[in-house]
């Protein structure tokens, strides 16, 4: 196992950050749906509060996320909502992605609408720590759960596209723990998969948000087609290298 932890820091400290970053903006469709978003609303501060709202209430989906994500961008596109937590009570019973626990993501939504009153948004873009904990107070949520993590992640999707400014995630900020990262780290460690990532973090210095973008179109993905390949080699001029990971 030794080994095969030291290829994939080598290939991690490689590709670096800024394959990451190519991986987020050219090829998780999660960020195009964004980006479609952001043009059709046409109104950032609204823009930033869905992003925020919806991130909040990814979980127990039943379709994939990038579904999920493209169904909210459609919706909202042709839906601006002057309120959004009754824009929700409406979307979600019709969602065809997320319509599992709609009670308990609308008491989230709830508690959210206080937070997303700030004006603050630039300020937490250049603070992403202090973000995720003030959103995890909000929520009354753990700072490492799961949504409060992934909400981190598209909120800086988020402020990237309204800023065209890149601010890398904290090194802080854990890698977001799901079943897929569960069994990938099983092929390296027994150790807690938080724990394995942050010290592999900290070794090739790339924050463990973006190397979850690394990971995702190798794990996300069971069998990447021909054209998926493309638009990682136009993401990544180190691809092939991308690729070796889910081999390992």
């Amino acid at each position: 196992m030794e080994d095969r932890i030291h290829v994939l820091k080598t290939i991690l400290g490689e590709l670096g950050i800024e394959c990451a970053r190519g991986i987020e903006e050219r090829v998780d469709i999660q960020f195009s749906a964004l980006e479609r978003l952001h043009k059709n609303i046409a109104d950032d501060d609204l823009f930033i509060k869905l992003v925020i709202a919806n991130a909040v209430v990814s979980y127990q989906l039943s379709g994939s996320g990038e579904r999920w994500w493209c169904e909210f961008s459609r919706y909202f596109s042709r839906n601006p909502p002057e309120d959004i937590l009754d824009a929700y009570t409406h979307f979600l019973p019709a969602s065809r992605t997320n319509r599992r626990l709609i009670p308990a993501k609308l008491r989230r939504l709830e508690k959210l609408v206080s937070f997303i009153r700030t004006e603050e948004f630039d300020a937490y873009y250049e603070n992403m720590v202090k973000f995720r904990n003030d959103l995890a107070r909000a929520l009354t949520a753990r700072k490492d759960a799961k949504t409060i993590v992934f909400a981190v992640k598209m909120f800086g999707y988020a402020m990237r596209i309204v800023s065209h400014k890149f601010v890398p995630y904290p090194m802080e900020i854990d890698i977001p723990r799901d079943s897929r990262i569960e069994r990938y780290t099983k092929k390296f460690t027994d150790e807690n998969p938080i724990k394995f990532w942050r010290r592999i973090s900290e070794e090739v210095c790339i924050p463990p948000l973006h190397i979850d973008s690394v990971l995702w179109p190798v794990l996300g993905w069971p069998v990447l087609c021909d054209r998926e390949k493309l638009r990682l080699k136009s993401a990544c001029e180190n691809a092939d290298m991308v690729l070796i990971i889910a081999d390992l």
